[in-house]
């Protein structure tokens, strides 16, 4: 069966891995602190250290110290440096042996973690689990080599009642060698979400940085933001 088919009706399928050539990511992430009035923030848990998401250069993972989880393991995912997908296991406190591109998930093996859990790639601080989080949350993502993206679906919610301020979500996305570009902006306010279903999906070719900002007027509190995308092997 054709790929667009399940693009927009057989989603179960491309989960379980049932597909030939499509899978799918889930993104998902939340501000580590609020979002301070009048300042562009990624959504991911960095953000109370390193506002916009910096893509380090290519490196080896280091995992901070910490007083409680030392030795605990921690599982990194990402892309190597020829940008095809990779994994590797790094104990707290230790160092990997793989380069990375790109790190966009990282979470404890076995253990929910007691302290904050920093994850360098390089030199440069690159992903963090906040204490008994027991993963990140970072609405950042990068398309792997060989595959298009088909992102189709958004969401974005901020942790305030009624009377809060006012929200506007932006989607970025940069293709290889090139500059960032809004790809959507959604507004909102006083706690309110929103969700965007694309009836016909944002292409996304190899490589390709992709990544939820957020902008706050009128006062500051903590954002979440969660996409789909589905990945399609490039003939």
């Amino acid at each position: 069966m054709k790929a667009s088919r399940y693009l927009n009706n057989e989603g179960i399928f491309i989960a379980k891995g049932e597909v030939k050539g499509v899978s799918c990511i889930n993104k998902f992430g939340y501000t580590g602190d609020d979002v301070a009035l009048s300042t562009v923030e990624t959504v991911w848990d960095g953000n109370g250290s390193v506002e916009v998401y910096p893509y380090p250069a290519a490196g080896v993972i280091t995992v901070s110290d910490n007083t409680t989880d030392t030795g605990e393991n921690v599982v990194v995912e990402g892309l190597d440096a020829n940008y095809n997908l990779q994994s590797e296991i790094v104990a707290v406190g230790g160092t990997g042996t793989k380069t990375f591109s790109r790190v966009f998930r990282a979470f404890m093996e076995s253990t929910e973690n007691g302290d904050d859990v920093g994850i360098n790639q390089g030199a440069s601080f690159a992903a963090l689990i906040k204490a008994g989080v027991g993963q990140t949350q970072m609405a950042v993502y990068t398309i792997p080599a060989g595959k298009t993206g088909f992102l189709a679906k958004i969401h974005g919610s901020s942790d305030r009642s009624q009377g809060g301020p006012a929200v506007q979500f932006r989607l970025k996305a940069r293709e290889f060698g090139g500059q960032f570009r809004i790809k959507g902006t959604y507004g909102t306010a006083g706690g309110n979400q929103f969700d965007y279903e694309y009836p016909v999906p944002l292409m996304f070719p190899e490589k390709t940085d992709i990544r939820v900002d957020v902008f706050i007027t009128g006062g500051s509190c903590a954002c979440g933001a969660i996409f789909d995308i589905i990945l399609v092997d490039t003939p």
